[in-house]
């Protein structure tokens, strides 16, 4: 028997299983399972040439990050993951995978995957979810503050400051709507029948 077949033969119950799972996993839905584990393989594989780049280089890990540069970092991986996913200028980065739909909150969008199914599905979904963005910004954020910190650190500085301008633009949008104008005093329900009140004292010492 030829290595091929060999292989083939082998190989066939492992397919089988696994088109068992993906149909009772999807349940008939377009799924891009296969894209999403390409997906895995492609980060694990960047970790993988990022850590073995940071060892040859004889640069040795932080034993601890501090809590400053902690909160910096976090920052940042937040705004720029939801730069890369949600903001118009961004858009020709994921237009090869998504299909504009309209705009969503203040100064993003909205956007769908173009196909069902496949490896675009996957990169679309990952494009368009700051979530699942977020890991791969925070990877590449720390890998980048191992290296070379100081630089890191002035890019995540940087997109810190983007993300408290963005605050401060919600709350002065907040202020002009009117947000911190005095509140109108509910009707306390004062009754306003001729009387009322006096009427009614009267009337229970009638009784």
């Amino acid at each position: 028997m030829a290595l091929p077949d060999e292989v083939q033969r082998i190989s066939e119950p492992v397919r089988r299983w696994v088109r068992t799972q993906e149909r009772e996993y999807t349940q008939g839905e377009p799924r891009p399972l296969a894209g999403d584990l390409g997906a895995m393989g492609v980060y694990l594989g960047l970790v993988s040439a990022a850590a073995a780049a940071v060892r040859a280089s004889g640069r040795e890990l932080p034993e601890r990050i501090p809590p400053g540069d902690a909160v910096l970092l976090a920052v940042a991986t937040f705004r720029l993951a939801r730069r890369i996913a949600k903001d118009p200028v961004t858009a020709p980065l994921r237009a090869p995978f998504t299909s504009f739909q309209g705009p969503s909150g203040h100064a993003e969008v909205a956007e769908e995957v173009r196909e069902h199914g496949g490896v675009k599905h996957a990169v679309g979904e990952l494009l368009t979810c700051p979530f699942c963005l977020a890991q791969w910004v925070a990877t590449g954020l720390v890998f980048g503050y191992v290296a070379a910190p100081r630089a890191t650190r002035l890019a995540a500085f940087t997109m810190t400051m983007v993300a408290g301008s963005d605050v401060l633009q919600f709350v002065y949008d907040a202020i002009q709507n009117g947000a911190l104008a005095p509140s109108q005093p509910e009707d306390e329900g004062v009754d306003t029948e001729p009387g009322g009140d006096d009427a009614a004292g009267r009337h229970a010492e009638q009784d």
